[in-house]
């Protein structure tokens, strides 16, 4: 006879990953992937000066890695601000103007179908516990989520991490292919769209997308965006006197 597990069970999280962390991982990568890929692209249309490619690359790396890092903190310190300034607002309207609030909560409960002694039930339930309360009129009310202390660093080292190594992965070939700037801009497009797939495929791996449908469309954004910077490259070169 088989023993019964002694493990503890999972918790509902584990093993999930956070929609926020998702988005800025996403935000990051993609980013780092596209603008270095036109950056790239557009230098080979214009010079054929492997130097040159590397230099305004990490220059252009070093740049928007902090800058999408310090973004990501300030927008995000920003949400929480929100949420925590609102949160007050809801206290105090909780505490002056209780019958508002009762009725606020009312109109929520009836929007989701709810009629007579069940709402009644329901409502009485829910405000009768000031937290459960709050934490309802900012979820259902207002639409806020509330934000953790840590979250604007996370997110800040995450999209700053995720720009940087997206950064990276267009530009490694020109490290190698010495002064042949076709090549390594060729490989430039095949790396990114390798990693752009790869970013759609974990994206669909872990949310309800298909990762065919999911890869190919990161691949066809990206690449887009990339090609756009050798169109201006191409045409900035064939400029008279430019």
């Amino acid at each position: 006879m088989a023993k019964p597990s002694t493990s503890p069970p999972k918790k509902p999280d584990e093993g999930h990953v956070h929609p926020t962390l998702l988005s800025d991982f996403i935000l990051g990568s993609q980013d780092g992937i596209v603008n270095v890929l036109g950056i790239i692209l557009g230098l080979s249309a214009a010079v054929h000066d492997v130097k040159i490619i590397l230099i305004a690359t990490l220059a252009a790396m070093a740049a928007e890695s902090i800058a999408m890092g310090a973004v990501a903190y300030t927008s995000t310190l920003s949400r929480r601000r929100l949420y925590l300034s609102e949160e007050q607002r809801e206290r105090r309207e909780m505490r002056d103007v209780p019958e508002v609030e009762r009725e606020e909560v009312r109109v929520v409960l009836v929007n989701w179908g709810y009629q007579g002694t069940d709402l009644e039930e329901m409502l009485n339930r829910i405000c009768a516990n000031p937290k459960a309360m709050l934490e309802f009129m900012m979820a259902f009310e207002l639409k806020l989520s509330p934000i953790e202390e840590s979250a604007p660093r996370t997110s800040a080292e995450i999209v700053g991490g995720a720009t940087l190594v997206g950064h990276l992965i267009p530009l490694v070939p020109f490290f190698f292919v010495g002064s042949d700037v076709a090549l390594g801009a060729f490989l430039a497009i095949a790396f990114s769209a390798v990693a752009l797939f790869g970013i759609g495929w974990y994206e669909a791996k872990i949310t309800m997308g298909r990762w065919f449908k999911n890869g190919t469309q990161m691949v066809i954004i990206g690449l887009g965006g990339g090609f756009a910077g050798y169109l201006i490259g191409v045409l900035l070169n064939a400029r008279p006197g430019f």
